[in-house]
């Protein structure tokens, strides 16, 4: 398994929670002395981890520029998720509620999908394998822990991936500004998939031919559309509400 880096607070405590045997060397900025810091170095030494003390301008380097709030950490890579892994997800919720973005290239859009995938229940996050945004460290960092407890399922062709859900009972729902109805006229229950589009084009023509209903969001302003992620979570939490 090969070796990555992730830094932010939120991003490490996660990792604490969930997995921290992943956790191989973690560098605590030097000279700051706050109650956050402290916290996490005492829950990093519970777990057998030393964190190493480095300059602001050494961790900077290390996150090539991001946002670190003064944390970097080594870490083993997560295996990347596959179509097998989410058959065994699919034989395991008789109801799914699943997130399935189709062609996010932005780190900051995928992570904060995350972030409200989480926050909505969804068991899993389903991206192809190319022209996709993938786990990294700003992913990790924007997503605030998500990103280690929500699975994100890379698939290799993703019409073949929508067929598939659809066999096993899943009712797959594409966003777009031409559908004739809104989320709020559509009936949102049982084992869903939500498909949002690429932040410019929004959804591909064949994933659009895959979907078994497409929605809008009804938009009473200036602008034409939301941001990837703003908009994945207006649509997630209508499901939930229709859902419970």
């Amino acid at each position: 398994m090969s070796n990555e880096l992730i830094f932010g607070i939120h991003a490490l405590d996660a990792l604490l929670e969930t997995h921290p045997e992943q956790i191989l060397e973690v560098w605590l900025l030097k000279g700051r002395d706050d109650e956050r810091l402290n916290g996490l170095q005492a829950r990093l030494l519970a777990v057998g981890v030393k964190a190493q003390l480095a300059s602001r301008s050494a961790l900077d380097n290390k996150a090539k520029g991001g946002q670190h709030q003064g944390v970097v950490a080594k870490v083993k890579a997560q295996p990347v998720l596959n179509e097998a892994d989410l058959d065994q997800l699919l034989s395991a919720q008789a109801t799914p509620l699943l997130l399935v973005l189709d062609g996010v290239t932005d780190p900051h859009n995928l992570g904060a999908c995350l972030r409200t995938a989480d926050a909505a229940g969804v068991h899993g996050v389903i991206v192809p394998k190319d022209n996709s945004a993938s786990l990294g460290p700003v992913v990790r960092k924007v997503a605030c822990g998500a990103a280690e407890v929500v699975p994100l399922f890379q698939v290799t062709n993703l019409s073949r991936t929508l067929r598939s859900l659809q066999d096993k009972g899943v009712w797959v729902v594409g966003t777009a500004g031409e559908a004739d109805h809104s989320l709020y006229q559509a009936k949102l229950s049982g084992a869903l998939a939500l498909v949002m589009g690429s932040e410019d084009k929004g959804m591909r023509r064949l994933t659009r031919e895959h979907c078994d209903e497409l929605v809008s969001i009804p938009m009473g302003g200036s602008v034409s559309s939301l941001n990837v992620s703003v908009a994945t979570g207006v649509c997630l939490f209508e499901m939930v509400r229709q859902r419970s």
